[in-house]
């Protein structure tokens, strides 16, 4: 009878759980099917694209937006340029954000409530566009990438996530330290930060898409073409090609021009901006999971 029923209890076990990775299987397909699509558009031609007829593969395969895209080699150059910003950005934001968060996690530091409550103040005001230009202008910051760190040096939820986490490390690892003489730097370089590793990479990667993604800022501080970052160069070559093809449209250029379409440019144009994210994703996949999870819920 006991053997029966524990036949049965393994018997809806697995089929619960063939329910449950079916479920999550197709939930993850149609999460999944927009970036598919776009990566297939992309290789597809102008024709097909107009016509509707993709779908799951390329149809008339060609890589002539990518190729539209490169021509110039500006493409290239933008892309050293948020190469640049990014890790320099990212660097920049997660040593202020260690500094920040440490001592404020740490309960001996005086006037911490009060600090607190400065930092948490500044979550619910911000200053607006303009007040924000004409700082950077009368710094004198225009076309200068610290127009775009300056003022983005820090986030303060993620600051509150990186102090959360370490006011989860256990005391008695600090004190042990600073019995044999260690002070405050050593103790966060050598102890500290090591126990860190999977919020700083979360942290970092979190940083990193922002600034690889950034287009707003560099677009109001930033006029020299030699300076533009990867978004706003694709941003300004799509706008190129349409109007190459309302200039063109009835020339003998205007026929090549026409096959490539502006979905077709937009769809290259995201898979070249996206394809950098994608690859360094999963070297950080696991620590990001753990660092968020620990950040968020620790405190």
């Amino acid at each position: 009878m006991m053997l029966s029923r524990r036949n049965n209890v393994s018997v809806v076990s697995r089929l619960w759980t063939t329910i449950n990775y079916t479920i999550l299987g197709c939930f993850s397909l149609l999460a999944l099917y927009p970036l598919w699509y776009v990566i297939v558009s992309s290789f597809s031609s102008s024709r097909a694209i107009t016509a509707g007829e993709v779908s799951l593969w390329p149809v008339e395969f060609n890589v002539n937006a990518y190729i539209r895209l490169f021509d110039d080699g500006q493409l290239f150059g933008a892309m050293g340029n948020t190469i640049v910003v990014t890790f320099v950005g990212t660097l920049l934001n997660m040593v202020l954000t260690t500094l920040a968060a440490y001592p404020l996690s740490r309960r001996r530091l005086k006037g911490r409530s009060l600090l607190l409550m400065f930092i948490i103040f500044t979550m619910l005001l911000t200053t607006g566009v303009i007040p924000n230009f004409i700082l950077v202008k009368s710094l004198g910051l225009m076309d200068s990438y610290w127009s775009l760190w300056l003022p983005a040096l820090i986030s303060t939820y993620n600051m509150f996530v990186m102090k959360t986490f370490m006011e989860g490390l256990p005391e008695e690892i600090e004190e042990s330290a600073a019995i044999d003489g260690a002070g405050d730097w050593r103790i966060l370089v050598q102890i500290i930060l090591p126990l860190c590793k999977p919020i700083m990479a979360a942290l970092s990667l979190f940083y990193a898409v922002g600034w690889w993604n950034s287009y707003f800022n560099v677009l109001l501080y930033i006029t020299k073409s030699t300076q533009q970052t990867l978004t706003l160069k694709l941003y300004q070559m799509i706008l190129q090609v349409n109007q190459s093809l309302l200039n063109n449209v009835s020339g003998s250029e205007g026929i090549g021009q026409v096959m490539l379409t502006p979905e077709g440019i937009k769809a290259a144009a995201i898979v070249i901006a996206v394809t950098p994210i994608l690859i360094v994703y999963p070297f950080l996949q696991k620590h990001f999971v753990k660092g968020v999870l620990i950040g968020s819920v620790k405190g």
